[in-house]
């Protein structure tokens, strides 16, 4: 089974290589994202934009294509009149267009194995206003597992081997989310990672260490840590997050700029998302090392040539 293999990779090679940013890639391409469904618009209007994406990675170096289904909630697509049911069908769709890029990316001959890992945005995602950068929705935990149980039924459905529970803001959306993995996605692992707000709090502003106190012993739950996180935190992240948790730590980082929810455009400058930046983060107790928001295939490249020259020493 996937998951095995993914579970064993994990296990044995130090650390593995995730894709970049997939907007980014999508925009490169000469995608049009400027909506509120954002890369997931791209689900119905040109999936072989996505595909053409996560092959772009994989040519890089990455272990793992995260889907296209971040921004992909069947709130967001009724709001395009998008029927409940063709939602079900775009939401497994952006696992099969990954893995018919694995398949892709093998036939060039890229050494593996390689895995696809099904992105699963947070509740602010869906409110497309910069929510998850923030943080502190006003919901239950109860509630929070009620918006996120069916689109992570239909997602584990579809046969990813590890579930990206990413830029998540708070504690308790954290929580709901692991709750439900053992009802709705037997078998299948998941990394749960934060969006934070500097070295040591959420965007929520709740400590590192709390949120793995959380999530401690949570069923399925491979790895914790952090994305979509300026690059100048990450080395005191990953350190506390290591230091507070037993599981691997996942670091993806995003470009270090800003984004305007408003606008919807980037701002500010970046900072450094390198090789070396990768070989600290190894160093430091990261299993698992991508980008984010803005960071390139070839930033992808550079990371992992930080990682393998981390293992030779």
């Amino acid at each position: 089974m996937h998951d095995e293999s993914f579970l064993h990779a994990l296990a044995t090679e130090g650390a593995l290589l995730l894709d970049g940013g997939l907007a980014t890639q999508l925009e490169a391409q000469g995608a049009d994202l400027s909506d509120e469904l954002w890369s997931a618009r791209l689900l119905v209007e040109d999936p072989g934009a996505i595909a053409a994406a996560h092959l772009a990675y994989y040519r890089a170096g990455a272990r793992v294509a995260t889907t296209a289904s971040y921004q992909a909630t069947f709130e967001g697509f009724a709001g395009r009149g998008i029927s409940h049911d063709e939602a079900a069908v775009l939401l497994r769709r952006s696992v099969q267009l990954a893995v018919e890029s694995r398949v892709a990316a093998a036939g060039e001959g890229i050494r593996g194995p390689l895995f696809v890992a099904a992105s699963v945005g947070p509740y602010g995602a869906m409110l497309a206003d910069g929510s998850e950068y923030r943080g502190n929705y006003g919901r239950s935990v109860a509630e929070l597992a009620a918006f996120h149980r069916e689109r992570l039924a239909v997602l584990a459905s579809a046969g990813p081997d590890v579930l990206a529970v990413e830029t998540i803001p708070e504690v308790e959306e954290a929580v709901a989310v692991a709750s439900l993995l053992p009802e709705v996605a037997p078998g299948i692992p998941a990394w749960i990672s934060f969006s934070c707000a500097d070295g040591g709090r959420l965007r929520s502003g709740a400590p590192v260490e709390e949120a793995v106190a959380a999530l401690a012993g949570a069923p399925g739950v491979v790895a914790i840590g952090f994305n979509c996180t300026s690059p100048e935190f990450a080395d005191e992240l990953v350190g506390r997050f290591h230091a507070a948790s037993g599981l691997p730590v996942v670091v993806y980082p995003n470009s270090g700029e800003g984004w305007d929810a408003a606008n919807r455009c980037w701002t500010g400058t970046g900072a450094r998302v390198d090789a070396a930046a990768a070989a600290r983060w190894r160093t430091a107790g990261a299993g698992l090392v991508g980008g984010c928001c803005r960071v390139t295939p070839p930033q992808i490249e550079d990371l992992g040539a930080g990682l393998a020259a981390a293992g030779r020493h």
